[in-house]
């Protein structure tokens, strides 16, 4: 049976001390999460090795780099970024950065960090 999803009832957690996710869809084949990367957040670089993920923003801006390509993101406009591929989101603006992270297969605990 589906049921509506928002962040109020999703799983929330905190990731690099300032960011939020929320867990909108978590199976073992997809998983969709919202995220909010205020000015100046940023992951740390890295690939995964099996999962893909399409990066969708929601409000603001985000900077991804992908394999040494800067790309800039505006609000309703994504990217898909295949397995392997080493990547960093930034929030390089003023504003807050909400933020749609579909990984197909979910990419937690397939992550390799790059220096």
């Amino acid at each position: 049976m589906s049921k509506v999803v928002t962040t109020d009832d999703s799983e929330h957690y905190q990731w690099g001390g300032v960011c939020d996710g929320w867990h909108l869809v978590a199976t073992s084949n997809m998983s969709v999460i919202q995220e909010r990367v205020p000015p100046g957040a940023q992951e740390v670089r890295h690939f995964h090795h099996f999962s893909e993920q399409f990066f969708y923003i929601l409000q603001g801006c985000a900077q991804l780099e992908l394999a040494g390509e800067v790309l800039s993101l505006a609000a309703g406009q994504g990217v898909h970024v295949s397995a392997k591929t080493p990547h960093q989101l930034k929030n390089v603006s003023s504003e807050v950065l909400y933020m749609l992270v579909i990984s197909t297969p979910p990419s937690h605990g397939d992550r390799q960090v790059l220096e």
